[in-house]
């Protein structure tokens, strides 16, 4: 278990939340409400700072409604790049990374204080919700049963997603920042795990994702992580041929979520059960086949 009590606080400050942001001000705007709705005392050594990525949106009711945020810019494209600008900007030697669409629980803050000494890393749940009513579309079904499966990641896939991640500034400094262009969490994670970090679970911090709504929104996602993963998988020959047979993987793996989707309880309906395995098939071959084209050259 990780011991940071010994770092030194930055005037009065000793906790950064680092939220980048692109194009979802009304998103950013029900993060924010959640996170200034911690009573003073938790807020009072907590510093917030917004960095936006060049949206074409104005932030500035938002900068006048939470005057304790810092509203930063950052231009160069990518999460990666506006995470890096609020480490850069902020002063604490604690680091809560947080993204714009999430919606930290009542007690967030508070529990994040005394969960980033668990361990050098820690990464805490991400639950999914709708922002349509029922019954959910193909997309939502889908997300409700395979979106951000974060002990997973935490416990068999050494990397915890950035949208709920804590450590301390002397890890971060040590890893180094994010990388623009590949899969930028579960990169750091595995070059801060390489370093001798410890990462773990932390079930009892909570942020709520929302869904993604159709089947246009769940492709996107799905191919930005695979160009992102594509790029941190290699482009030798040896590793396109490893790339490929992961695409067919993709495929097999049918045979396994299938099942588990039909019997998931987070499902309500066998409408739901029907759309989200529609959406599962149909998501499983676009990757294999997106896969492919990537081990050729044919997509990035």
């Amino acid at each position: 278990m990780a011991d940071h009590s010994d770092l030194p606080e930055s005037g009065g400050v000793s906790y950064a939340v680092i939220i980048p942001h692109y194009e979802d001000v009304a998103r950013l705007t029900l993060c924010l409400e959640a996170l200034f709705d911690a009573d003073d005392d938790v807020l009072a050594d907590v510093e917030v700072a917004v960095v936006d990525n060049g949206s074409s949106q104005s932030l500035a009711e938002l900068e006048a409604r939470f005057p304790r945020a810092r509203f930063l810019i950052e231009k160069e494209k990518g999460a990666a790049a506006a995470r890096n600008k609020g480490v850069a900007e902020t002063t604490a030697p604690y680091l809560f990374f947080l993204d714009a669409d999430c919606i930290p629980g009542p007690d967030w803050l508070e529990t994040a204080k005394h969960a980033v000494n668990r361990a050098d890393l820690v990464g805490g749940r991400i639950d999914t919700f709708d922002e349509t009513p029922p019954p959910r579309s193909g997309a939502e079904a889908f997300e409700a049963v395979f979106a951000f499966r974060q002990k997973a990641y935490v416990e068999e896939k050494g990397f915890s997603v950035s949208a709920n991640l804590l450590t301390a500034r002397a890890v971060f400094e040590d890893t180094g920042g994010f990388i623009v262009g590949v899969s930028e969490d579960l990169d750091w994670c595995q070059r801060a795990l390489a370093k001798g970090h410890k990462l773990t679970y932390a079930d009892d911090l909570v942020v709520r994702h929302p869904s993604r709504q159709d089947w246009t929104a769940l492709r996107k996602k799905w191919q930005r992580l695979s160009s992102e993963a594509f790029h941190l998988n290699g482009v030798s020959i040896g590793r396109r041929l490893i790339w490929a047979c992961k695409a067919c993987v993709v495929l097999l793996s049918l045979a396994v979520h299938a099942p588990k989707l039909l019997m998931s309880s987070k499902l309500d309906s066998s409408k739901e059960r029907l759309a989200g395995l529609v959406t599962l098939v149909r998501l499983r071959i676009w990757r294999t086949c997106y896969m492919l084209l990537q081990a050729m050259s044919l997509r990035s």
